[in-house]
């Protein structure tokens, strides 16, 4: 496979926004762990190798166990997971999955967790995975 268009070089502009999108979301009050479980999960449903490559390297350097990561797919399954952690990826499902909307009961349930600016920020990480999994995607970004 072959890398298509590389917009980091061609709109550098654009690149850069979402650049400052992730740095905004590295100063929220969002877990970086729980973070790496959005980045991972998104990745997962979209199936964008490169940021599952990357962000499972992210979350081992930062002490996210092998067996959660193996398990995260299987979330439901477990019991590995805290209730924070399950109402947020059940969150990242439904966002990412977007064609059948959010739930009420999804987002009350993750609305429990968090004041009102914390979910936002966990909403905008959800939609800034899904965008980095549309660029690497859509331009075949390979990993290394």
């Amino acid at each position: 496979m072959e890398n298509r268009i590389n917009i980091q070089e061609v709109a550098p502009a654009a690149y850069q926004a979402m650049y400052g999108l992730e740095k905004y979301l590295s100063t929220t009050k969002i877990d970086p762990i729980l973070l790496e479980l959005i980045k991972m999960r998104a990745s997962q449903i979209n199936g964008c190798a490169f940021c599952l490559n990357k962000h499972s390297a992210d979350a081992r350097k930062i002490g996210e166990t092998e067996q959660r990561l193996y398990l995260l797919n299987a979330w439901r399954e477990t019991t590995l997971f805290t209730e924070q952690e399950q109402a947020v990826l059940a969150l990242t499902e439904e966002v990412t999955l977007i064609a059948n909307h959010v739930s009420e009961a999804t987002y009350n349930y993750a609305a429990l967790f968090f004041d009102e600016q914390h979910l936002a920020q966990v909403i905008m990480a959800i939609i800034a995975i899904n965008a980095w999994n549309r660029i690497a995607i859509t331009t075949k970004l390979m990993v290394d």
